[in-house]
């Protein structure tokens, strides 16, 4: 870059005050976001919709999939014609590339990892200064949790991040090496943000981790997760609480009966399986073998509350048979789960996965993908017409102006769309007062995604 060129380029980055977020993957990246978002509007940056009215354009982005970070690198490829804007990519995706991300995308000039989020105003400083090439990559650090600068969008709901990164060794995880070690917060710290949002008007918390059952108080009260979770529940003002991900070796009872004792605690549990058969599962070094991962099924479903049990799997990982995929969909069938997230296995950097030998060939991985998501599809279609003609009690969440319904979701997290008795003197219920309201719906209609319902309160 000449002389005149880094002056017009200084000059530019100073005057530098809107900004464009893009968000890939999972709840823990959404909340990073919302950590973003308040560092770059203290700073004086004012958010934007679209990517082209913006100074600066982020990326917070996702490696758990190839196709999620091939995504990332193709907007990248798209902003490369634009001049005028600084990029940036943050993230898992930022962790694990580093400064490779200059060498393919070279208009990029911030990269960070979630772990240096903390730091992030220091970091646009030196962006403002007009460097061109800043990052943020140390993992060595305590200083991972919320933060002040955190802006909510959700005015209900509100994410609580109580342990950050991953011990376990899962052979086709990138999570270690993106997220680091584990690492808790205190209790206390978790007790006292829960009050602060509550008195602040939300009612529902969602507590986050990699593996959020892992969590181990490093305060000299050393809870674990059971203690904190019912702790989190009896806290004045909060109507729900939510947990996600936990991990199957780390699930103990003690999370079942909180979630019996505390009627705040939301009677749904996503439990990660990833294969059904126990040769694969040790091949994954998954660390539990199928029985175990059904004794905690057992534990759920001989719970005094009705809990919706979700999970994630793999279908095709190197070396899985077509016996060891029948012993996956005989889970679904044993499970009954409420809901799955399920994808191809996919060769991810670093991990011990790539060595395996006897890759599945794509076209088979996608079959069998195929087969298991019809399975589930209908499992689901079973389980939600059951709940037709009983009541389920909801949070309004939003509204749908083409069908005319109000938008919920359940303590089970099911989506729940509805419609509100007429008021007496003909007026519409404003969208402000039913947002946020937890209300009583009867279930009239099933379908395998969602269910369809009528309230009888004239809001």
């Amino acid at each position: 870059m000449g002389e005149s060129d880094r002056k017009r380029y200084n000059c530019w980055i100073g005057a530098m005050k809107s900004f464009y977020l893009e968000t890939f993957g999972c709840q823990m990246n959404v909340h990073d976001s919302e950590k973003v978002i308040g560092t770059l509007e203290q700073r004086g940056y004012a958010q934007v919709d679209t990517a082209d009215a913006a100074d600066l354009v982020l990326y917070n982005t996702c490696s758990i999939r190839d196709k999620a970070e091939q995504k990332v690198f193709h907007r990248l490829q798209e902003g490369k014609r634009v001049k005028g804007k600084v990029f940036g990519v943050l993230g898992c995706v930022a962790q694990q590339e580093g400064e490779k991300i200059f060498e393919r995308a070279p208009h990029v000039s911030l990269v960070v990892g979630s772990a240096s989020y903390t730091k992030l105003g220091e970091l646009l400083v030196r962006i403002e200064a007009g460097e061109r090439k800043v990052t943020g990559l140390s993992l060595d650090t305590e200083d991972t949790f919320e933060t002040p600068l955190t802006r909510r969008d959700n005015p209900h709901r509100a994410y609580i991040t109580i342990i950050e990164g991953c011990d376990k060794s899962c052979a086709y995880c990138v999570v270690p090496f993106t997220r680091g070690p584990e690492r808790s917060r205190t209790s206390q710290s978790v007790i006292d943000e829960t009050a602060k949002l509550a008195s602040s008007g939300y009612s529902e918390i969602q507590l986050l981790g990699q593996n959020v059952n892992s969590y181990r108080d490093p305060s000299p009260a050393g809870w674990d997760f059971a203690r904190l979770l019912e702790a989190v529940g009896s806290v004045p003002g909060i109507r729900r609480v939510r947990f996600t991900t936990s991990h199957p070796r780390d699930f103990v009872k003690e999370i079942i009966d909180a979630i019996d004792r505390t009627e705040t605690l939301c009677n749904q549990v996503h439990l990660p399986v990833q294969s059904g058969s126990s040769r694969v599962l040790a091949a994954m070094q998954r660390q539990y073998t199928r029985d175990q991962y059904m004794q905690r099924i057992e534990w759920m479903k001989n719970a005094k509350r009705d809990i919706a049990i979700s999970t994630d799997i793999i279908v095709g990982f190197p070396g899985e048979t077509d016996e060891d995929f029948e012993h996956t969909l005989h889970l679904l069938d044993e499970v009954e789960y409420d809901s799955i997230f399920s994808f191809k296995y996919s060769q991810r950097p670093n991990t011990p996965a790539l060595k395996l030998e006897d890759q599945i060939p794509e076209e088979e991985k996608s079959r069998r993908l195929t087969i298991l998501q019809e399975r589930q599809r209908a499992i689901q279609m079973r389980r939600n017409t059951n709940l037709v003609g009983g009541r389920q009690e909801v949070l309004v969440e939003g509204s749908n102006s083409s069908t005319g319904q109000w938008i919920g979701r359940t303590s089970q997290n099911r989506i729940l769309n509805f419609t509100t008795a007429p008021r007496p003197d003909g007026t519409v219920i404003p969208r402000e007062r039913m947002i946020g309201n937890y209300l009583p719906v009867r279930v009239t209609r099933a379908g395998p995604n969602s269910l369809v319902g009528e309230c009888a309160i004239a809001v």
